[in-house]
């Protein structure tokens, strides 16, 4: 093939059908399976994604029963009328040429309602709710529904279903004796245990007949105490083979496994060689079913590497499509550097799922609301000034400069990026990168005059006579007014991440937020040096191990020594890093605690010395402490930049504010982009 990607872009003969591609867009919930009202929105959502030329696509999990619920009324596919609504998503796909499958997902104990049910009675520590232990004649309804959904999937027009066999939901429960105490015909020996997926495959494949495609997602490390051994997760591959899958997708680690699996501090591909070692199993066996590698492929290049190395014969692509929906059709067209990479933050889309909103993506905030958030040519042409650089004003001027609209970005610093460019020297955050890469390009392709190195004032601004200015200025650190802190020995985080300042061997950092979080991980870790970019430093510092030598694949992590010794300090009672992330915020605390940083809450800080930072407790101000340390680091927060904003609106220029200039408080670059996008889509 004439193409940089020869693996990647290569059909795949399935017999009886054959995907384009050998891109999977991976099973993501978004939260419009969750009411018949978002089906158009999902409609859309995936016709643009088949458009964009995916192989297959798998939608978010619907269940099959109420019992399988993930929350209550979430999405379930159990009836012909609800077929008959999901039409309208299978016909969209199909008239672009796409591929679709649903995924079946029963969450079993992980449901979050008090209708679950499990193998066992054994409270998920994900969940509020102990499950319901299903007798035998239980399982056998479950069974049943997973058989149905999969014939109404059908019924629907859908080209294939995904049954969730991985990720510690329903089927996973019944695998491992973690979760399966049962003695009867569904317990005990493995050979009894992994009947359920079993069953359920062979059941499925009877019902939708021979032409109908069929995937089974495996959970090949669960990374979890008493996890499926390797012997146990190979049988089980060659068992749904045999039973009647066509494609075995790779799932990795459970819900409540304690190690990263698909954070930006996830080196890319870090779990393809367990697809790998499963592949060479099922070959030597002379079993020929293609398989799918998962997790943090995030580019062509990775993906056609890991294809190239015999690691599978797909790779599953969820996040990166939330992205970009022009993944394959640019990389087909030979403009891999056009496209809009997954940094894996997980801030608009897992963590949205987690808080009941719909999914989105925090570098392309389009994602799922492709009905609602239109990009369209500008009725009439006007001139625009954005002044700032940082994620909101690079969003705002491309997205006005697409619709047509002359556009002259204005930038104080030498470079693009704004707290993007301390963001990305954090370990563990150096995708943040390619979304200055991606935008840098996007200001060339749609044309907008770019001035760097111009701190552009008021009088210039309204002599430019523009149509109206939009402030994206940022922030700068607030000051936390501490008795002492101008002294030598104390930097800002702007200082450390920014500009280099040395920083001695013993730090205490003012504010634990997600900038303290950062900087501390900034110094804990060795300069030059990050776990991200080392896969076996990175698996041996959070216990992965080979599934073959350790049931579940799980150890105890062995952490390289901190390159300093950090103290964080908040003035909030209450746990330090409460308002991270929900899907990331454990893994930060996790990183720094075991590079031994101490988090302490609840202080008062009432001066610096050369000796170190002095604090008390309480609102008493009670117990005093002298953290004895070399360097004080300042995090403590941010304050809006909006100094052009009075003289702009009294000369009646129309001045509109974004990013960190509208809002500082907990300032992220997901909130930042969207008003970008969204101010400049309507102007």
């Amino acid at each position: 093939m004439n193409t940089p990607y020869p693996q990647l872009l290569a059909p795949l003969d399935l017999g009886f059908t054959r995907l384009a591609n050998r891109v999977l867009m991976g099973s993501m919930h978004t939260g419009l399976e969750d009411g018949r009202r978002h089906f158009p929105a999902m409609a859309a959502y995936f016709a643009e994604r088949a458009r964009g030329g995916v192989g297959l696509m798998v939608t978010g999990g619907f269940a099959p029963n109420i019992e399988g619920w993930a929350k209550p009324f979430a999405g379930t596919l159990a009836t012909s009328a609800a077929a008959r609504r999901h039409r309208l998503v299978t016909d969209a796909v199909h008239a672009e040429g796409g591929k679709i499958a649903l995924q079946i997902l029963h969450t079993g104990r992980y449901g979050y309602h008090p209708l679950c049910v499990a193998p066992s009675r054994i409270k998920s520590p994900i969940s509020p709710f102990a499950p319901r232990e299903l007798p035998a004649r239980g399982i056998e309804r479950q069974i049943r529904a997973f058989v149905r959904c999969a014939r109404l999937a059908r019924e629907a027009g859908y080209d294939g279903v995904e049954v969730m066999g991985s990720e510690g939901y329903f089927i996973n429960q019944f695998l491992v004796t973690h979760t399966n105490h049962r003695s009867d015909e569904w317990g005990g020996s493995y050979e009894n245990r992994m009947r359920l997926p079993v069953e359920i495959v062979a059941r499925v494949r009877e019902a939708v007949g021979p032409d109908f495609i069929i995937i089974y997602r495996l959970s090949m490390l669960d990374l979890i105490p008493d996890g499926s051994s390797w012997p146990e997760a190979v049988a089980l591959a060659k068992a749904v083979t045999q039973a009647g899958a066509t494609i075995i997708n790779t799932g990795i680690g459970w819900h409540e496994a304690r190690v990263p699996t698909i954070a930006t501090s996830v080196p890319r591909g870090a779990f393809a060689w367990v697809t790998r070692k499963m592949r060479a199993e099922l070959r030597a066996a002379g079993i020929a079913i293609p398989l799918v590698t998962s997790n943090r492929i995030n580019t062509p290049e990775v993906a056609e590497q890991l294809l190239a190395d015999g690691c599978a014969d797909m790779v599953s692509l969820a996040r990166p499509l939330l992205a970009d929906p022009q993944f394959v059709a640019k990389a087909s067209a030979g403009r891999a550097e056009d496209i809009n990479t997954c940094i894996a933050c997980n801030q608009a889309c897992l963590d949205h799922a987690f808080q009941n909103r719909l999914a989105s993506c925090l570098v392309n905030p389009r994602a799922g609301h492709e009905t609602v958030l239109l990009i369209r040519p500008a009725p009439k042409p006007r001139r625009y000034a954005v002044v700032g650089a940082g994620p909101a004003g690079l969003a705002a001027s491309t997205t006005l400069a697409e619709r047509g609209h002359d556009v002259h970005l204005y930038e104080a610093a030498g470079q693009i990026g704004g707290q993007f460019n301390m963001a990305r020297k954090i370990p563990g955050k150096e995708e943040f990168s390619e979304t200055l890469r991606y935008f840098a390009r996007r200001l060339q392709a749609t044309g907008v005059n770019l001035h760097l190195n111009t701190r552009v004032g008021a009088d210039e601004l309204i002599a430019g006579r523009f149509d109206g200015v939009i402030l994206a200025t940022g922030v700068t650190a607030r000051d936390p007014r501490i008795p002492g802190q101008d002294g030598p020995n104390v930097l800002s985080y702007v200082d450390v991440l920014l500009h280099g300042r040395p920083v001695g061997e013993r730090v205490a950092i003012v504010g634990a937020g997600g900038i303290g979080f950062d900087v501390a991980e900034f110094l804990v870790t060795p300069a030059g040096h990050s776990p991200a970019l080392n896969l076996r430093e990175w698996l041996a510092e959070w216990g992965v191990a080979d599934p073959a030598e350790v049931r579940g694949g799980v150890v105890r992590p062995q952490p390289a020594p901190p390159a300093r010794r950090v103290t964080l300090l908040q003035r909030k009672a209450g746990r330090p890093g409460k308002g991270l992330g929900k899907t990331t915020g454990w893994i930060h605390r996790a990183a720094l605690q075991m590079k031994q940083v101490e988090m302490i809450g609840g202080v008062n800080y009432e001066r610096i010395t050369p000796e170190g930072l002095f604090v008390t407790y309480g609102e008493k101000r009670e117990d005093g402490q002298l953290i004895e340390c070399d360097t004080v680091v300042l995090c403590a927060g941010q304050e809006p930049r909006r100094d052009l904003q009075a003289p702009l609106a009294a000369a009646g220029v129309a001045v509109q504010l974004i990013g960190g200039a509208h809002e500082a408080a907990e300032l992220d670059a997901k909130r930042a982009i969207d008003q970008g996008t969204r101010l400049a889509a309507r102007l």
